[in-house]
């Protein structure tokens, strides 16, 4: 069986990612915005139980997916899903030094995620996920 594309394109999926977030979030660098996606993907991640986490993980790209499973532990403290004004804070507070999340950052990189990920995919591990985590993922 060959390699499946999805792994042969994941540095150029993710690097297209990257450029339409960095755009949507109006950041400067690259290192800027993955650390905003990293933060929006931890602030979600923290609020699913473990089979949850592994159905969204599916409906990800590669990357995405590494990027989003990443010291992970199925023990991990899960708070309720909150405020967009506390996710957003939470969104922030990752390395709060080297953050530049700005508000709104859910949303954009929210968009960007649904233009660069199978729609299909995506919305069928969604569908299988809480109203809450659905309405994490809307913009």
């Amino acid at each position: 069986m060959p390699m499946p594309q999805q792994y042969q394109i994941a540095q150029q999926a993710f690097d297209a990612l990257i450029e339409d977030a960095r755009d949507a979030l109006g950041l400067a660098t690259r290192n800027q915005t993955y650390t905003v996606i990293e933060a929006v993907l931890v602030t979600f991640r923290r609020r699913l139980g473990p089979d949850e986490v592994l159905i969204f993980a599916d409906g990800l790209p590669a990357l995405l997916r590494a990027i989003f499973t990443a010291n992970w532990s199925a023990d991990e403290h899960r708070p309720q899903f909150a405020s967009t004004a506390t996710l957003e804070d939470e969104v922030a507070g990752l390395r709060r030094h080297h953050n530049f999340a700005p508000r709104g950052s859910i949303a954009a990189v929210a968009g960007a995620v649904r233009r660069h990920v199978d729609a299909d995919r995506f919305d069928r591990a969604l569908a299988r996920l809480s109203p809450e985590a659905r309405e994490f993922w809307r913009q």
